[in-house]
């Protein structure tokens, strides 16, 4: 048996300090790296930060079947990682940052275990344009799947554009993602495991069977409709989507900012 609470706290120290680390050496199971994710996360809300919903991963069929994955993963958001649109983020609070761009949910009510799509749907609140900035904490983004679910899946920062009508039909809605006016990548939503929806209804499910179902206000990430894209110092990233509009953030230039151990 791995030592659950040495293998969080390395983490956590990894993130809180934007410190690269090596790959993880210890074999550990599955569900062994979903609770070095939960003490590690245990450790930031014991800090003062706030679980508010949940971020999916590995919600490309093609990249599931690549890695040999029957469910996709999971990790927690807080809101220390919730970055206001159009604001600034601290590009020394990160190891090597790489964004993606997403739908977000925000629920209006509860949502636990099985659900259908349509009662999925119909506890909404909103659907957003969002990026998610993902930060392994491991060396040169290199991980294994057990790594990357113990690094709380990779997910460092998100922000979430206008709330939108939760009605929008969100199966094939187009994304353009640009870094300084130019146009990085192109996609649909239907990357995302064909429709969004079946995102949030995974998220019910994982959230539930974790003992931490979905409440009302939390949001929940469902996973990147294009590959992700690198970060640096002084850019500025917007995301499009057909229908729900736009979403964008700055990087400080690495100059004039310092991070706070």
């Amino acid at each position: 048996m791995s030592d659950i609470s040495a293998l969080a706290q390395r983490l956590d120290d990894a993130a809180r300090t934007a410190t690269g680390v090596p790959q993880l050496e210890e074999t550990i199971s599955v569900e062994e790296a979903y609770a070095v994710q939960a003490q590690s996360m245990q450790l930031r809300y014991d800090r003062g930060e706030r679980r508010i919903g949940l971020k999916m991963g590995m919600t490309s069929r093609a990249k599931m079947a690549q890695m040999g994955l029957e469910d996709l993963i999971w990790g927690r958001l807080t809101d220390a990682m919730l970055v206001e649109d159009g604001g600034k983020i601290n590009f020394n609070g990160f190891v090597h940052p790489r964004v993606e761009p997403e739908i977000a949910f925000l629920l209006g009510a509860p949502l636990g275990g099985s659900v259908t799509p349509m009662a999925a749907r119909a506890a909404l609140a909103g659907v957003a344009p969002a990026l998610e900035i993902i930060d392994s904490r491991y060396h040169n983004f290199k991980f294994s799947l057990t790594d990357v679910i113990a690094d709380n899946s990779s997910s460092s920062a998100f922000v979430t554009g206008p709330w939108a009508d939760p009605s929008i039909d969100l199966a094939n809605l187009g994304f353009i993602l640009n870094i300084d006016g130019v146009a990085r990548q192109i996609g649909s939503s239907a990357a995302i495991l064909g429709n969004p929806i079946r995102s949030l209804v995974a998220a019910a499910r994982l959230a539930a069977a974790a003992g931490e179902p979905l409440q009302a206000g939390d949001v929940v990430m469902a996973g990147g409709a294009t590959a992700a894209e690198a970060l640096a110092p002084g850019q500025h990233v917007c995301l499009e989507v057909q229908k729900l509009g736009r979403v964008e953030f700055h990087i400080q230039p690495k100059e004039n900012v310092c991070l706070e151990k």
